[in-house]
């Protein structure tokens, strides 16, 4: 791209060093000093002065981490290892219900007392502090439960048959609607099962809990099958995804009586009741670990705190820090997730604090510290701090790397100043750092979104010359600007040759082709757009149904708008957000109020009860229309 943009006029070397926060005298070597009344007013929003005494904020150069590693470290890696092990003793207790009875297969014999199998995982999320998209960085979707596989899922490394995964599903899908016993005709079918094969159909109805959770119901009474610590996670997956508590404590406890419990296991379990802002049962998840002989060290901690940062409780993730800090031997990872928890609910004076702290302790804020520094400054409108910030990094250290560089392009992008995007762009290539898949999609965005098609097209050239060609996040990004400018065709090219480059598009890539046809009332193609996602083998989601059923409200087609509303609920789905009194409306006009009556009472089974409320009440009305009606038929007949 460096050819595209460098005949764009440089202008960062206006940007001043700000040598006047720089103290060489300091415990820690070079340092930059922020003052803790800047960041108040950053925070408060407020204009602010240098000159201030007070509380500092030390930022020392130099990362803890080489860059390689942080670029290319693995999952379950550590920043920092404590030297030794402090017995934890949880704060409280847990405040889960009653488990409820085993679900599956009677237990046999006791249960194995476990060793410690690895380290906690750190971040499940590779992309916990270094998510960009092409949208809003505080929308990024950063959960492991929205969108994509099952975790631990490897299609490319599956031995499962195609073919027999397509024809176990087919059953599922066909039988379970209608409510049939779906369990004996899998029976008929001498189903060859594996786990691999388990795996796989998990994974085509990790939208859908109640089939999931029957198929793999059956699959554990099979004789000669056991379920193993894959397919349990996977199941233990889906039934965090749509919040089915109990459900899923009740297995962990039943994996636990088996011996295959695993820290992935309690990864998830954590990451669930922090997404679901249920701290107090996160924490007593490390009851369950004690409780089978697990490994409660600074890791799992820091990956709790995490968990309740990312899901924008950074108070509550400092609560949680503040009860166990005595117990553990903290290290500069955990000050780095605090530090994350308070700049996601953009809270500088809390962050500022935090840094205080971490330096004050000895611990040397790295690159990741920085750019989660520098990222809660853009998130909180504060642009030209986060260039003050960005200039020091380059002049003292830690170096920008290509996640640095994409904070400040992306934001760029967002603000429409491509010009400026562009020269942080080609200084950053200057300085041997390269780009990614994600900074190029930052541009591409950017430049789509002001209709700079041709910038696009060379961006795009440009990034399989550099060797890294597009992914599934550039070609959605292409996706989303063809349907966000009501030009669908263009987005079904997109898709087709998407499916030609061997990337396998998600649910994100169907929902947003689907939305854009029935927008446009093209409804037919609307149609074919769900019936190529089932044909791909991709289970539609809750969003996936709102926009299919809106569409066919749209096509004045209620009748079968109810009868995938009912499909949706009868698979564990929420009910969609959608307008019902004009849904309700619209199907009164030919509709059936018995079927109305019948959504009303699902409807209020399902604790939706204004929305039942809407159909009973339209049923009434249905109901009194027919019978008023009647008597001017009946007269007419006898004249």
């Amino acid at each position: 791209m460096t050819h595209t943009l460098r005949h764009r006029s440089r202008t960062s070397s206006k940007i001043p060093l700000l040598s006047l926060f720089c103290d060489s005298k300091l415990p820690h070597g070079p340092c930059y000093v922020f003052s803790a009344t800047q960041l108040r007013s950053l925070h408060q929003g407020r204009p602010h002065g240098w000159q201030r005494r007070g509380e500092q904020v030390r930022l020392p150069c130099g990362s803890s981490l080489p860059l390689s590693r942080l670029l290319h470290s693995p999952l379950n890696c550590a920043f920092y290892h404590s030297c030794c092990q402090i017995p934890f003793l949880l704060p409280h207790s847990s405040a889960f219900p009653s488990l409820q009875k085993p679900l599956l297969i009677p237990h046999l014999g006791s249960f194995s007392r476990l060793p410690f199998q690895g380290k906690f995982p750190f971040l499940n999320n590779p992309r916990a502090f270094a998510s960009v998209s092409g949208g809003d960085a505080d929308s990024q979707v950063e959960s492991d439960f929205e969108d994509g596989d099952v975790r631990g899922f490897n299609p490319a490394g599956s031995c499962a048959d195609p073919d027999e995964v397509d024809r176990v599903c087919k059953v599922i899908d066909e039988l379970f609607a209608l409510d049939r016993n779906m369990e004996a005709v899998l029976d008929e079918c001498g189903v060859q099962l594996s786990h691999d094969l388990v795996v796989e159909v998990l994974q085509r109805f990790r939208h859908a809990r109640k089939p999931a959770f029957r198929f793999f119901c059956w699959a554990a009474q099979k004789p000669g099958f056991a379920h193993d610590s894959r397919t349990y996670n996977c199941m233990m997956h889906i039934l965090g995804k749509t919040r089915q508590f109990e459900t899923m404590v009740a297995m962990l406890e039943e994996m636990g009586e088996k011996g295959l419990l695993t820290m992935e296991t309690f990864s998830i379990a954590i990451k669930v009741f922090a997404s679901a802002k249920e701290r107090k049962k996160a924490v007593g998840i490390f009851d369950l670990m004690k409780k089978y002989k697990f490994k409660v060290d600074v890791d799992a901690i820091n990956f709790l705190v995490d968990s309740l940062g990312s899901a924008k409780l950074g108070k509550e993730a400092q609560v949680v820090f503040e009860k166990l800090k005595d117990r553990f031997t903290y290290n500069l990872q955990t000050y780095t997730v605090l530090l994350n928890g308070w700049c996601r609910v953009k809270n500088l004076l809390e962050a500022g604090r935090v840094w205080n702290e971490m330096v004050d302790k000895g611990f040397k804020p790295d690159i990741v510290a920085h750019n989660i520094m520098l990222e809660g400054l853009i998130r909180c409108k504060k642009k030209s701090d986060a260039i003050k910030l960005f200039e020091i990094m380059k002049a003292k250290g830690p170096s920008p790397n290509v996640r640095s560089y994409t904070i400040m392009i992306q934001d760029f992008c967002k603000q429409k100043m491509m010009r400026e995007a562009g020269e942080y762009f080609d200084e950053m290539v200057d300085r041997g750092c390269q780009p990614d898949v994600v900074l190029y999609t930052c541009l591409i965005t950017g430049f789509g979104k002001q209709r700079k098609m041709d910038m696009v097209y060379n961006l795009l050239k440009e990034m399989r010359q550099r060797g890294c060609p597009p992914d599934g996040r550039t070609f959605n990004a292409l996706i989303k600007l063809m349907t966000s400018q009501h030009m669908p065709d263009d987005a079904m090219r997109i898709y087709k040759k998407m499916i030609q480059s061997g990337i396998k598009p998600t649910i994100h890539t169907y929902n947003m082709m689907m939305k854009s046809y029935f927008v446009t009332k093209n409804y037919e193609m609307g149609h074919a757009v769900w019936d190529e996602m089932h044909h791909k083998g991709c289970c539609p989601d809750d969003n996936s149904y709102t926009v299919f059923i809106g569409g066919l409200i749209r096509q004045g087609r209620p009748d079968e708008a109810c009868k995938y509303l009912e499909e949706m609920m009868e698979k564990g789905m929420k009910a969609p957000q959608l307008d019902y009194n004009k849904f309700a409306a619209d199907f009164s006009k030919t509709g059936n109020p018995v079927i109305l009556e019948e959504l009303a009472q699902k409807m209020n089974f399902a604790g939706k009860f204004e929305v039942s409320n809407v159909f009973a009440n339209w049923a009434d009305m249905m109901k009194k229309s027919v019978k008023r009606k009647e008597p001017t038929k009946s007269g007419r007949q006898f004249s």
